[in-house]
């Protein structure tokens, strides 16, 4: 009885005990079977917030009823010049299935400027110091349309070394400098559509971080931030977000399995280990996410993004009480760095030490 009650103190915290299934938990490109000490508590996502039944009527709602600001058709004028900028391929994880939200913003967005002659229009990914993105992941990223139409020329990824593509923008009060995307900055409209991925992500950092040079960046993505940060992933205690301000079955409960779903996973696990490395890591990064969208919002930069976040803590938050003395977290071969690419051993540490620690609002899971 004791146990039954412990399982309810939230739907996504279960106790191990000793009748327990043994736990499934990502190893690199492989999964592994693990069986946990009794009272280890497991933590599982919370259910999928239901997706909006028709995104493109909410993106559209958004535009006209924006938050801080004039609808976007107030604030456009003939001959304007507009720049876009996007996320890149880091978000969201593992890459949506398409079509991308970036594309269904963009086609709506760029159909509202044709229609009130706007005509000098770029759109540029927010790429910051990541790689480049390749023609083909641009391409579907965007669809074919929106691709033929602006690349090369009016679809382009930053570039974070071209100088005469930058310009300097100034200092913060603490002296940290802000170098940006000329065209962004000289723009009479700078627009950015943002996937909310994380709490980390959105906000003042979409612009100051993804279209900055590297002097900028090195301003707050440095370990003295980090170690300021009180959770990066909790934009209220975080000092990466002040610096940037002032510039299916695998998520089920093992308990829970049917003989259909262990099947599912042995079946998985034999496959996988037969594979070559190379293709196993092919398969896993070809296998696109159907990501929803849960809310939609548009208009000044801060207030969005605080809704935005508001609606991203509904998904992720668990309420855990008490610190552990021991945190196991599985590093899956999939992060912001290695879309398409390797999992190196310092990027397990980046996940390991950075993101995963750091997925906490209050107080981290770890004691100290």
């Amino acid at each position: 009885m004791a146990l039954q009650l412990r399982r309810k103190t939230h739907e996504s915290i279960v106790y191990v005990d000793s009748d327990s299934a043994p736990r499934i938990m990502p190893s690199g490109e492989d999964f592994i079977l693990e069986d946990l000490p009794v009272g280890t508590r497991v933590l599982y996502p919370n259910p999928p917030v239901k997706g909006l039944p028709n995104r493109e009527a909410a993106i559209r709602y958004a535009l006209n009823h924006p938050l801080g600001c004039d609808p976007l058709f107030a604030q456009l004028e003939p001959g304007m010049k507009v720049t876009i900028a996007v996320d890149d391929i880091s978000l969201p994880l593992p890459p949506m299935a398409t079509p991308d939200i970036r594309q269904t913003v963009l086609e709506i967005v760029l159909d509202m400027l044709a229609g009130h002659g706007v005509d000098d229009v770029h759109i540029i990914i927010a790429n910051s110091l990541h790689r480049k993105m390749t023609p083909w992941e641009m391409k579907r990223m965007v669809g074919q349309k929106v691709y033929d139409e602006f690349y090369p020329d009016r679809y382009y990824n930053h570039d974070a070394e071209w100088k005469e593509g930058l310009i300097k923008i100034g200092e913060t009060r603490h002296k940290e400098p802000l170098t940006l995307n000329r065209r962004a900055a000289e723009s009479d409209l700078l627009i950015y559509c943002n996937i909310n991925f994380v709490p980390m992500d959105g906000g003042h950092k979409s612009v100051a971080v993804g279209l900055c040079d590297y002097e900028s960046l090195r301003a707050h993505h440095e370990p003295q931030t980090i170690r300021d940060s009180d959770s990066y992933m909790d934009p209220a205690r975080s000092e990466l977000s002040n610096k940037c301000g002032r510039m299916d079955f695998l998520i089920k409960n093992e308990d829970d399995f049917t003989a259909f779903d262990r099947m599912k996973f042995e079946a998985m696990r034999y496959t996988m280990s037969k594979l070559p490395r190379p293709a196993r890591r092919k398969l896993l990064h070809s296998m696109p996410a159907q990501y929803e969208m849960t809310a939609c919002f548009a208009g000044k930069t801060e207030p969005v993004h605080e809704k935005i976040i508001e609606k991203g803590f509904q998904q992720y938050a668990i309420p855990v009480r008490g610190q552990c003395d021991i945190l196991i977290s599985g590093i899956p071969d999939i992060s912001p760095y290695n879309v398409y690419s390797v999992l190196n051993p310092l990027l397990v540490q980046v996940m390991g030490l950075g993101y995963h620690f750091n997925f906490y609002r209050n107080k981290p899971l770890l004691k100290k």
